[in-house]
């Protein structure tokens, strides 16, 4: 499993997993996608759909980053229904097959 609270740590918050960008406020761009990340059955916002279609295409490993974070867990986030997201919203460009801590991108 990844580390994410030392990744985020490193190099003052930048050179994470999320570049230059702390994970703390990678995650804050990701709020559209809190109900859509505890329920499976809830609809992803277009808003969602937008943030993560970015930050998959900047940076893919920050996504698993944020999703593996104190700060989901805190946000009541279920990294199993928060990792289907990217294939709720048909983002082409996904990392399909990848693994993120004990989950895979479907």
């Amino acid at each position: 499993m990844i580390n994410v609270e030392a990744a985020g740590r490193r190099g003052g918050g930048g050179g994470s997993a999320c570049g230059k960008t702390p994970i703390r406020a990678a995650a804050a761009s990701l709020s559209p996608c809190l109900s859509a990340a505890r329920n499976a059955r809830a609809a992803v916002p277009p808003a969602c759909c937008s943030k993560v279609g970015g930050l998959i295409k900047a940076a893919p490993k920050c996504l698993c980053a944020v999703l593996l974070s104190p700060l989901a867990k805190q946000a009541g986030i279920n990294p199993g229904v928060a990792i289907t997201i990217p294939k709720r919203c048909n983002i082409r460009n996904r990392p399909a097959g990848k693994k993120c801590g004990g989950f895979t991108l479907p």
